[in-house]
C-alpha cells in the first residue's frame, strides 16, 4: 500500500486499504496486479486518467506519420507531363512521404506494356538519388504500380523549383 506522496504504508487488508482510501477523500488503485502481493496506491483515479491521456497525446506528436502519396502515369505521357509528375513526386519524398507510381494501361495499351514499364523504370531512375523502389512494378489487372519510398538522402544540389524566384539581371546584396 502505497499513499498519494509515497509514503508506504504495508502491507494491508484489501478492506483496510479501501477504508483508509475513503477515509482520504481518494481512490484505491491496483498498480502492479502481479506482484505478490498486489500493489495499490491512494490516488485521485480522475488525475491519474488525466495524465495518462496527456501522455498518450504526447507520445503521438512525436510519432511520425508517413503518407503514401500517388502519381498517375499513363504509357503515352508527353515529356512535359512526364516532367511535372517528376517534380511533383520529388517534393512528396522530400516531405518524408512516400509514392505509389500507377500506370493505367487502356484498351489497346495492354498490348504495349513493355512501354509502361520502360516509362515507369525511367521515373523510378530519375529519383534514386533521393528514393528507394521499395516494392518492384507489379501489373495489376490494367494498372502497374510501384512504390518509391525516402532514402534519408538529400540531393546535393536544390532543384530548380526551390532555388526562388530571382528574375534575370537581379542581384541581392546584403
Amino acid at each position: 500500500m502505497i499513499t498519494e506522496d509515497g509514503q508506504q504504508l504495508g502491507i494491508m487488508l484489501f478492506r483496510d486499504a479501501l477504508a483508509k482510501a475513503e477515509e482520504m477523500g481518494l481512490d484505491l488503485v491496483e498498480i502492479a496486479p502481479t506482484a505478490k502481493p498486489p500493489v495499490a496506491k491512494i490516488i485521485d483515479y480522475g488525475k491519474l486518467r488525466y495524465h495518462q491521456a496527456k501522455k498518450e497525446k504526447e507520445s503521438k506528436k512525436a510519432q511520425v506519420q508517413i503518407k503514401v502519396k500517388e502519381i498517375k502515369l499513363k504509357p503515352n505521357i508527353d515529356t512535359h507531363d512526364f516532367q511535372t509528375k517528376m517534380k511533383h513526386a520529388r517534393e512528396f519524398i522530400l516531405k518524408a512521404n512516400k509514392v505509389r507510381v500507377s500506370m493505367m494501361f487502356r484498351g489497346r495499351e495492354m498490348l504495349h506494356l513493355d512501354i509502361g514499364q520502360k516509362i515507369m523504370r525511367q521515373f523510378c531512375d530519375e529519383l534514386s538519388d533521393i528514393a528507394l523502389v521499395e516494392t518492384s512494378p507489379k501489373l495489376l489487372g490494367r494498372t502497374m504500380s510501384t512504390v518509391l519510398a525516402p532514402s534519408g538522402k538529400r540531393p546535393k544540389t536544390t532543384p530548380p523549383a526551390e532555388q526562388g524566384s530571382k528574375k534575370m539581371g537581379e542581384t541581392h546584396s546584403a
